[in-house]
């Protein structure tokens, strides 16, 4: 379940939120102020904040670049273009004036925590002894480096992804092609062999095997 942090001083406006979004199936949490914001951040970490600008004690825009790894909305009246820009340079992720439709305001967290949600996918992957590091396109086996093309990396990590089953080629070439559009049915057989001939240089081991009549798999070695 994700939560949301309510930043508002509005009793009304927190409260239309909080049913709301309660209602949609997130976890709320409130602040009314600057400065009990961040006494709720400093020991709860939502994994989105509603922030308004006009807030007692510490404003929106002095709050804001103290909320650290959180995608802020900001929700406010205020609607000068130049103040927006201000603010999403500075770190919001997103605008909202006051009045606003929720139907938009729900659809525009939908939207912050999908990319959250992408962009939490791990930069490492491991079997057995085998390391896979997806930001630098190359494997690990112990202190030994294998580089790896992008397409190889492709291929590894969606076989590393599902370690326990056979991926079908069909299901290789889809799930690779927004990344690796150079890969064809007919050379994927040949990319697989690549990968496998430079893991078992390294290690003498063989960490993918074929499996007859579906495709490949990640085999225990």
């Amino acid at each position: 379940m994700y939560s949301i942090l309510i930043i508002e001083d509005d009793l009304h406006i927190g409260n239309m939120l909080e049913e709301t979004l309660t209602a949609e199936g997130y976890s709320v949490l409130r602040a009314f102020s600057g400065t009990e914001a961040l006494l709720v951040l400093s020991k709860k970490t939502p994994d989105l904040v509603l922030l308004d600008l006009m807030l007692p004690g510490l404003s929106g825009e002095e709050l804001l670049p103290k909320i650290k790894d959180i995608p802020v909305i900001v929700v406010s009246a205020k609607a000068d273009t130049a103040g927006k820009v201000d603010l999403l340079l500075g770190g919001a992720v997103d605008y909202v004036t006051k009045p606003f439709e929720m139907s938009e305001l729900l659809a525009r967290i939908t939207v912050q925590l999908r990319r959250k949600s992408q962009g939490m996918e791990k930069s490492e992957l491991s079997f057995n002894d085998l390391t896979l590091n997806l930001d630098t396109h190359t494997a690990h086996i112990g202190s030994s480096e294998i580089r790896l093309t992008r397409t190889e990396c492709a291929i590894l990590k969606l076989l590393m992804q599902n370690p326990t089953r056979p991926v079908g080629k069909l299901t290789i070439l889809e799930k690779i092609s927004e990344d690796t559009p150079d890969c064809t049915e007919r050379s994927l057989k040949q990319h697989i062999s690549n990968v496998r001939k430079k893991l078992q240089s390294v290690s003498g081991k063989d960490y993918i095997e074929a499996v007859y009549g579906i495709g490949f798999k990640m085999k225990n070695v």
